[in-house]
């Protein structure tokens, strides 16, 4: 870590002072600055995505589920908006991994000495243990947990309704350590 001076310091802390972003311009363009692939967005449909593809997917889903009751209405639209995500989440994947596939080829080996085989096996290895590959997987990994989540109170809920007995929630305590 590099060393700052006093004067640097003293400047980054006044301007720490004064405060974030104040103009309503300014505060548009830096809402979306988290906003990279759209797995987190707070919107489900981001601008160029198919928007009768999601009216679509909502219809089928409701069809299935036929929510009754705004909790079951509210369960089911977290469910579509989150299939909707996995989705997204699948093209992102594919993108990323065509991308990182073409880069590798491209830039770290020397053409003659591996095989067209070769290079595109150490393409995909070195693609796979990408941390940006890491990160896209631990998102699918909360957008299935959100779905089947969602899914088994929805379950729960309409159990309770039809004057079933609901399943009880399936719960896992694993622990790893060796202590």
């Amino acid at each position: 870590m590099t060393q700052i001076s006093q004067k640097q310091l003293e400047a980054n802390r006044k301007n720490a002072l004064a405060g974030g972003v104040r103009t309503d311009q300014g505060k548009n363009v830096s809402k979306h600055n988290a906003l990279k692939h759209g797995l987190l967005s707070q919107e489900v449909l981001l601008k160029k995505e198919d928007k009768q593809g999601l009216i679509e997917l909502g219809e089928r889903l409701r069809n299935e589920i036929k929510p009754v009751g705004e909790l079951e209405i509210l369960l089911t639209d977290r469910i579509i908006a989150n299939f909707w995500r996995l989705k997204r989440f699948l093209k992102i994947e594919k993108e990323t991994m065509n991308y990182n596939k073409v880069e590798e080829l491209q830039n770290d080996w020397n053409p003659n000495c591996l095989s067209e085989k070769q290079r595109r096996g150490k393409a995909i290895s070195k693609m796979l243990t990408n941390e940006d590959m890491d990160k896209l997987l631990r998102y699918e990994t909360a957008i299935e947990k959100s779905i089947y989540k969602a899914l088994h109170q929805l379950e729960r809920t309409q159990s309770t309704r039809l004057g079933d007995k609901p399943p009880a929630p399936i719960v896992a305590d694993i622990n790893v350590s060796k202590e």
